[in-house]
């Protein structure tokens, strides 16, 4: 599903103008870019966690050039679903279709 997709679709399920809903998705994904490039983690109750995972600082092989390389400590963006999404991904029709064919 794409973003547009999902604006469509919020926009039907709500009742609200196609503009201001991409006005709003696109707001909300300003403000979790720029929070986590701040250095802070966003907690959406009943969905997940937007958080900022370290990476240590480790030596890494250039195969090519059989060199070693050192990568600094950095930051990576992550999602961790809540319990509750877990649960609704696990005991969904897509798990069971998967299920049914594997």
């Amino acid at each position: 599903m794409t973003k547009a997709e999902v604006i469509t679709q919020i926009a039907d399920q709500t009742g609200i103008d196609k503009a201001d809903v991409q006005e709003t998705v696109e707001a909300f994904f300003s403000v979790v870019k720029n929070s986590m490039s701040q250095g802070e983690n966003i907690y959406v109750r009943g969905f997940g966690s937007f958080i900022n995972k370290k990476r240590a600082k480790k030596v890494a092989r250039n195969i090519s050039k059989n060199t070693a390389i050192v990568i600094d400590e950095h930051y990576v963006p992550s999602f961790k679903p809540s319990k509750v999404f877990v649960e609704k991904i696990k005991n969904s029709d897509l798990v069971k279709k998967f299920n049914q064919n594997g």
